[in-house]
């Protein structure tokens, strides 16, 4: 199976896009999950246009490359965006929490 370049960039983006879309507040493991929702969907796709006109949908396929994408998102996410501050950046340019609520 090759590494297809939809989920390559799904696992470059899906770590920005879940910290623009979720306030800092939010749970570690929720987070979590929202990338790992967001990794399956593309790996989804990606096998829905791979599979186009085939007989039946490659689950098993599909389950190890969203696993790897999943991967790669979360080494991506601590190995690259954490240390060099995109993701801090996400955080505060994206959904952020009512500051007016937490006084």
């Amino acid at each position: 199976m090759e590494l297809d370049l939809l989920n390559l960039a799904v696992a470059f983006v899906a770590p920005v896009l879940v910290g623009l879309v979720t306030r800092a507040s939010v749970a570690p493991g929720i987070k979590a999950l929202l990338l790992l929702a967001l990794t399956s969907a593309g790996t989804v796709v990606q096998q829905l246009i791979d599979a186009s006109g085939a007989a039946g949908f490659p689950w098993r396929d599909a389950l190890l490359a969203a696993a790897v994408t999943f991967a790669m998102a979360a080494a991506t996410h601590f190995g690259l965006y954490k240390p060099t501050g995109v993701s801090a950046w996400a955080q505060d340019h994206g959904v952020t929490d009512d500051r007016r609520l937490a006084a």
